[in-house]
């Protein structure tokens, strides 16, 4: 396992680890919506399921936009990336959404890392506007407003799939 990784089934692409922890990712959201606070009004927002949902949530929250609606894909089968698989599309057809092309709705997601799930949510409302909480160099040009960005080779670890426990001090042999 090379330095900095924290799960010995992440792909080994990612060298580094970044642990991000619930209150950390609610100040990110914030920040987020704070961004986007000129770049609105939005009419609705649709989420990325599942990474979206919180940040979603709390940027809806931030902005008072009421109508929240999802797009469901999978991509991540912990620490791998595979093929995208829609699982629901978003309802062109729900409030704020009205049909249009995207225009004046906002999709929120947790991060943009390669950009292939971005690609595809994009090419359903090209007009929207898409925001991440975190973003990667190759998944950088499909998004319009984000917070923080990480090298290529870095894995985040957001706080649903990390769990508290012991870490032994470094003099014991603990790495990352």
């Amino acid at each position: 396992m090379s330095k900095g990784k924290q799960a010995a089934n992440v792909d080994e692409r990612y060298q580094h680890g970044f642990p991000v922890s619930w209150e950390q990712l609610h100040r990110d959201a914030r920040a987020l919506a704070w961004r986007l606070s000129d770049a609105g009004p939005f009419t609705a927002v649709i989420a990325v399921t599942r990474g979206g949902l919180v940040p979603a949530a709390i940027v809806a929250r931030e902005l008072g936009i009421r109508v929240i609606e999802t797009v469901c894909v999978a991509s991540y089968d912990y620490g791998t990336q595979g093929e995208i698989d829609v699982l629901k599309e978003i309802n062109t057809n729900a409030p704020g959404i009205d049909g249009k092309d995207g225009e004046g709705v906002l999709i929120v997601d947790d991060l943009a890392d390669t950009g292939k799930t971005g690609r595809v949510v994009r090419a359903m409302l090209p007009a929207a506007h898409f925001a991440t909480v975190y973003v990667k160099p190759e998944g950088q040009p499909l998004v319009d407003t984000f917070v923080t960005e990480v090298s290529q080779d870095t894995w985040i670890y957001l706080p649903w799939d990390m769990g508290l426990q012991f870490t032994p001090p470094l003099r014991d042999g603990a790495t990352g």
